[in-house]
């Protein structure tokens, strides 16, 4: 059986086509990233964590890639590829209409999905105020992926909106201590506001804000 998707009919409010999902690839990532002269299409990130190598088409309008403070300009047709999973690279449309096409894989490795996929779509979902279908999604994928961390403080955003004061504490704290860097971002997360005044949520904070340190002998 043959499969097709149009990229345009499956694009999200933030020009992502989640290709991959829709199609159910397993063997690699692909997605589409779509936007008018000045968006974001790959934000700045690394693979590091991943190991993935990535390769961008330019399948409509231009683009502007760095890779590494490297700049390169590139029209429809054009392929980079960021082969150093450590690279740091980011793309920027500098014209109407841009879309990227993206793929990526770690070399000699069966490919497994990322989580960033699910964490998108519940920020979709969080931005058009369905909070208790983002609750559902995360509740789901917490038990397809090894990678917890992010989705574990993503549910105890949805449950400070909900007003599940409780379970929003009690995942805050268990996100912090898979991954402490998050306190950060949860200081000014609006999405925690409703929580924000509990003794309890300063306490999370702080604790998991202190650098860890080690004796040397």
């Amino acid at each position: 059986m043959v499969e097709s998707v149009d990229i345009t009919e499956i694009k999200r409010p933030s020009g992502w086509s989640p290709v991959r999902r829709e199609l159910d690839v397993r063997s690699f990532g692909i997605n589409a990233w779509s936007g008018d002269e000045g968006a974001n299409l790959v934000g700045e990130h690394d693979e590091t964590n991943s190991g993935q190598e990535e390769l961008y088409l330019v399948l409509a309008g231009s683009a502007r890639f760095t890779v590494d403070g490297e700049e390169l300009d590139a029209g429809p047709g054009r392929i980079v590829f960021v082969r150093k999973p450590e690279s740091k690279r980011a793309a920027v449309a500098t014209s109407d209409g841009t879309t990227l096409l993206s793929v990526g894989a770690k070399p000699g490795e069966a490919f497994e999905p990322r989580v960033w996929e699910v964490n998108a779509e519940v920020f979709a979902l969080f931005a058009e105020d369905k909070v208790v279908e983002a609750k559902q999604m995360v509740t789901d994928a917490l038990t397809r992926f090894d990678d917890r961390a992010a989705l574990t403080y993503n549910l105890a955003c949805c449950e400070a909106r909900l007003g599940e004061t409780e379970e929003a504490i009690e995942h805050l704290g268990a996100a912090l201590e898979l991954r402490p860097s998050l306190a950060e971002l949860a200081r000014e997360d609006s999405d925690l506001d409703a929580i924000r005044e509990d003794t309890r949520f300063e306490e999370l904070v702080a604790v998991a804000a202190q650098p860890v340190t080690t004796d040397r002998i």
